[in-house]
């Protein structure tokens, strides 16, 4: 059961600049992490060194907010001294909680830092309550984020079994993988996101300008190519545009974003007690719009459940910041569940 009956709002920071517009917008909770391959968003120039942790700890403390550390690659045998030490780290700044997913790595923290509040994150896999109690029993976790590929009838029967909070993602960039098992991109970069902290390393990311028009290559492999004025995400093997059978088109997954303000009531009654926005990796402004947007429809699905519509407007600027211009409910939305 839900050790708050209050709805979380869990926000991404990147930056400092990140967490306070989080913050200022109402997020009840942010999560950062290390200038390292520690966190799965290891992006040149995003991330926290200890001094700004600290600045960031206090500003969002100072507000009621809590702070979360993104502890959530797998460590292997050469790195391990660095990711029980960025644990250690996260027990000496006093952060609210770390988010980790390596087996290894939480019974280090269990044992060592036995006050150290634990979440499993999202990496972990974990789909089902065995997963869940198992990691509750022997780790002492305190909340889990469930992986994208839950129904809405899959989560109910999980949050009815759990006996830690669950969180869900709310919004942001969705992906095909159960989290915590793609290996996709290291057959293109040599390098797995699960480890080295990126899908795409920014190493093995090229931009090129051609006659047919602007495009991205990953790994030397030809990703996508944009029309004049169309934008241009970053690129990832699973969002690429491919030739198949003679058609050009996205052959994995059209670039979409997860949305859940439809569902927002029924998350509520059924005991989700946390609901994350993806996206570290994005702008301050992102974060302090959706921030505000996601705030907003919490609070007025709070005071009125059975009378609450999500706003045109909420969801207009939601889908400008969205992949795609365009959302979508993901796994949750299916029936035959």
């Amino acid at each position: 059961m839900p050790e708050t009956q209050r709805m979380q709002l869990v926000c991404p920071a990147g930056s400092l600049p990140a967490l306070k517009a989080a913050v200022d917008n109402g997020a009840d909770a942010v999560y950062l992490g290390f200038r390292d391959a520690t966190n799965a968003r290891n992006f040149p120039g995003l991330n926290f060194d200890e001094a700004e942790i600290v600045r960031a700890r206090e500003y969002a403390h100072a507000r009621g907010a809590k702070v979360l550390l993104a502890l959530n690659t797998y460590p292997q045998p050469t790195g391990w001294a660095r990711w029980t030490a960025a644990v250690d780290r996260a027990a000496d700044l006093e952060l609210d909680a770390v988010i980790m997913a390596d087996p290894g790595l939480l019974r280090y923290a269990a044992k060592h830092h036995p006050d150290l509040r634990l979440h499993l994150s999202v990496q972990g896999s974990a789909t089902n309550r065995h997963a869940i109690a198992f990691c509750h029993e022997v780790f002492g976790i305190r909340q889990v984020v469930l992986p994208r590929v839950l129904s809405l009838n899959q989560v109910r029967a999980v949050v009815e079994s759990s006996p830690v909070d669950v969180e869900v993602f709310g919004f942001g960039s969705l992906c095909i993988m159960v989290e915590g098992r793609c290996a996709l991109s290291s057959y293109l970069t040599g390098e797995s996101p699960n480890t080295c902290g990126v899908c795409s390393p920014a190493k093995a990311v090229r931009w090129e300008e051609t006659p047919a028009g602007r495009q991205s290559r990953l790994g030397g492999v030809l990703i996508d190519r944009y029309r004049e004025g169309e934008a241009a995400g970053y690129p990832t093997l699973c969002k690429g545009r491919f030739e198949v059978a003679g058609n050009v088109f996205y052959a994995m997954e059209e670039p979409t974003s997860l949305n859940i303000l439809d569902i927002l009531p029924a998350l509520m009654k059924i005991g989700v007690a946390a609901v994350k926005v993806e996206g570290r990796q994005r702008s301050p402004a992102y974060v302090g719009q959706v921030t505000k947007v996601m705030r907003a429809a919490i609070d007025a699905c709070a005071a009125d459940p059975d009378g609450y519509r999500p706003s045109p407007e909420w969801l207009a600027n939601l889908n400008r910041h969205a992949e795609g211009h365009s959302h979508t409910l993901g796994a949750l939305h299916r029936s035959w569940q």
